[in-house]
């Protein structure tokens, strides 16, 4: 049995915020109430002394155990980088309790093999792991998978993040599929024809570094195609990593579309390092801030913000994607693109949204769990009594300096910056498996 007294609970799911406690038994929420004492509890309920852990959480904040949708493990192919392992020390510490993992492993996650050797490695964490399989074998764009098997064996949706679908004939047959399956299909909206040198935006960064680097086209031209597919057959349809003010406007009025119909199939992520940084960054970091797709302009910065605040934006997900040093210390051109997150993200949205009073505390939660879990169908991002105990306890008024990593990887253009907001306890069905010291 668990107690979480003192602190400022709120679970967007259920509309709650306010000083409460917090009872835990079975891994399992009990209850939730003003004030909870072991002396106050029934026969049925008694702690018997030392069998109940009370958590003091005075000037916390106590929320769902975050979800974080869009997550690289690179387990199994590249474990070098990072595997499910450090994935999952990462995820914890930074108030994650559900993940679900990208398929561009090596091999990919097209096949019932692979697949369960991910949901397996990851059941031994503390952390819970899901996993897409891919939309199409070997990630190659020409053939399906067979999306109800790997959905019967555990798959929780369907991508090909890192490539996009060119074939929009092939996408259509995809998302007819999904719809039927009733499971989302997230995709990466680049296409690869109108860029020169991905991960730095076609401007003044391309510009610094004389480059072609990536146009805002790239993005805009397949979310719209991807979009019109979505209205068409129902599916439900992640637009990840958002990064352009159109592309914004264009999940709007497609939300708009589909609640004429009836439907709510439509959602888009933006990343943290999208809500906080611009091209900027990439001319002072250089390949730290490299990404797909890349950072933008201001007025795309202020976009994905206002997209996040009304809801056009409805989920927060990392993209960590961890990388070597010596992969990042290349030449711009030739390192990978992608940064870390996971460890950064809550603090970031405390930062750059909260603090700048973009989000309130209660919409940036949401965004970070309930939204991303009620997409994926996942139990999580939730309270609820009888509901799994998946909490995170955090400061929300402390600063840290980033500094370290549980990652195998450290490539963040955030280290050395100093964040509000620090994670003191990560709980994963009633068990504390992060402690911050």
């Amino acid at each position: 049995m668990m107690l979480i007294k003192n602190g400022m609970v709120i679970d967007p799911a259920n509309r709650i915020e306010q000083p409460a406690d917090v009872l835990v038994k079975d891994g399992r929420i009990l209850r939730i109430a003003k004030e909870i004492t072991e002396e106050g509890l029934s026969p049925s309920d008694s702690a018997c002394g030392t069998d109940c852990e009370t958590i003091d959480a005075s000037g916390c904040i106590v929320a769902p155990g975050l979800v974080d949708v869009h997550v690289h493990f690179r387990d199994p192919g590249f474990t070098y980088k990072e595997d499910i392992e450090s994935g999952a020390q990462a995820a914890l510490r930074g108030g994650f309790t559900s993940v679900v993992l990208m398929a561009n492993t090596k091999p990919a996650v097209d096949n019932a093999d692979t697949l369960l050797y991910v949901i397996e490695k990851g059941k031994k964490t503390g952390l819970k792991v899901y996993t897409c399989a891919t939309v199409t074998k070997g990630m190659a764009g020409k053939e399906l998978t067979d999306m109800e098997m790997l959905l019967e064996k555990g798959a929780a949706g369907f991508t090909d993040d890192g490539i996009p679908i060119m074939d929009a004939g092939l996408l259509e047959r995809a998302m007819t599929e999904a719809a039927s399956l009733h499971v989302p299909v997230s995709l990466h909206e680049e296409d690869p024809g109108l860029i020169s040198n991905n991960g730095v935006n076609r401007g003044k960064a391309s510009a610094y570094f004389g480059i072609g680097g990536s146009p805002r086209e790239a993005e805009i031209s397949l979310i719209r195609r991807d979009l019109e597919i979505a209205l068409k057959t129902g599916a439900i349809l992640n637009v990840q990593h958002i990064s352009t003010k159109e592309g914004v406007e264009l999940v709007r009025q497609a939300k708009k579309k589909a609640a004429l119909s009836g439907m709510n199939n439509i959602h888009a992520e933006a990343t943290p390092h999208h809500f906080s940084l611009t091209e900027e960054a990439v001319i002072e970091h250089g390949t730290l801030a490299k990404m797909n797709p890349p950072l933008r302009g201001e007025a795309d910065r202020q976009a994905i913000i206002e997209g996040l605040r009304d809801g056009t934006i409805d989920i927060i997900a990392t993209d960590h994607a961890p990388h070597s040093q010596d992969e990042k210390a290349r030449p711009i051109t030739e390192a990978p693109s992608g940064i870390i997150g996971l460890e950064t993200a809550l603090a970031l949205g405390i930062t750059n949204l909260v603090s700048q009073k973009r989000l309130t505390m209660v919409q940036l939660i949401e965004r970070m769990s309930a939204n991303p879990a009620q997409m994926y169908r996942l139990s999580a991002g939730t309270l609820a009594q009888g509901s799994a105990a998946d909490i995170v306890i955090f400061d929300a008024n402390a600063s840290q300096v980033v500094k370290d990593f549980a990652s195998k990887s450290s490539n963040s253009p955030f280290m050395g910056q100093t964040l509000q907001g620090v994670v003191r306890y990560t709980i994963v069905n009633g068990n504390v498996v992060y402690r911050r010291r």
